[in-house]
C-alpha cells in the first residue's frame, strides 16, 4: 500500500478494440464479427452488468474476500485492457490491517490480490477488472497488483514463504497472459511513473524474487 492511498480511477473508458470494433466489421464484411463483438460489450450499456460467478477465484488455492466495489473498477481484460505487468506492493501493516482497508469503500486503493507472511494468498479483485493500486490509471488498467504483508523498514517481514507463494502466483499471471518474467515487467510499486510510494522497499530481494519466478515458470501447476 505504501505511504499515501492511490488515487481513484473511478470513470468508466471503453477500450482501444471496443473503439475500433465498427472499422473492423467495415473492412471485414463480417456480419458475423459484429454481433460477436457486440454480444462480448452488451454489458457497457448503462444500467448493465456482466455476470460474475460469486467467490471465483483466478489463482487455485487462493481465498475470496471481497474488496469494497469503490476500490476496483468493473472491466473485460484482457478483451478491454490488455494485461502485461505484475506490480509488487508491501501493505506497511499487518495482514488484517490490509483486508480491512481494501474493504473499506472510504479507502479508495486495492490490489487483486495479498500474501500473508505464511505463504496463504487473498483474492480481493477478479483480474479481469482494474484495480485502483498504482497510482496511475493507465498502469492500473494493465497490471496485476500483489501486496505483500510487512514493513519496507522490517527485512524480517519478508519471509521465505512469502516470496515463494508470490513467486507462484506471479508466474501463474505471466503464464495467463504471456507477460515476459523480467524486470521491465514485474516491477515494484515505488518504479509506477508520478507514484510517491517507496514498496516494496530497499529490502525486497529482487534477484531472489526473480529466480523464483523464472523457476514457478517453468514447473507445472
Amino acid at each position: 500500500m505504501g505511504q499515501r492511498k492511490a488515487s481513484r480511477d473511478g470513470d468508466r473508458k471503453v477500450g482501444r478494440r471496443a473503439l475500433l470494433i465498427g472499422g473492423t466489421v467495415a473492412a471485414a464484411g463480417s456480419a458475423v464479427l459484429a454481433r460477436e463483438e457486440l454480444a462480448r460489450l452488451w454489458w457497457r450499456t448503462p444500467g448493465v452488468e456482466k455476470p460474475r460467478e460469486a467467490g471465483a477465484v483466478d489463482y487455485k488455492g487462493a481465498r475470496w474476500v471481497a474488496a469494497s466495489d469503490a476500490n476496483w473498477r468493473r472491466a473485460d481484460r484482457p478483451d478491454d485492457f490488455g494485461i502485461d505487468m505484475v506490480i509488487v506492493h508491501v501493505t506497511q501493516g499487518s495482514f488484517d490491517s490490509a483486508v480491512k482497508a481494501f474493504r473499506d469503500p472510504g479507502h479508495k486503493a486495492a490490489t487483486h490480490y495479498i500474501v500473508r507472511q505464511d505463504g496463504h494468498v487473498t483474492q480481493m479483485i477478479r483480474e479481469l477488472d482494474v484495480a485502483y493500486h498504482a497510482g496511475n490509471r493507465d498502469y492500473n488498467e494493465r497490471s496485476v497488483g500483489i501486496e505483500h504483508e510487512g514493513f519496507v523498514d522490517r527485512p524480517q517481514d519478508l519471509t521465505d514463504e512469502m516470496y515463494e507463494a508470490s513467486a507462484r502466483l506471479t508466474a501463474r499471471i505471466c503464464a495467463r497472459y504471456d507477460i515476459p518474467v523480467d524486470r521491465e515487467h514485474i516491477i515494484g510499486h515505488v518504479e509506477v511513473p508520478g507514484t510517491d510510494h517507496t514498496d516494496p522497499g530497499p529490502h525486497w530481494d529482487w534477484d531472489k524474487y526473480m529466480r523464483l519466478v523464472r523457476r514457478a515458470r517453468t514447473t507445472p501447476a
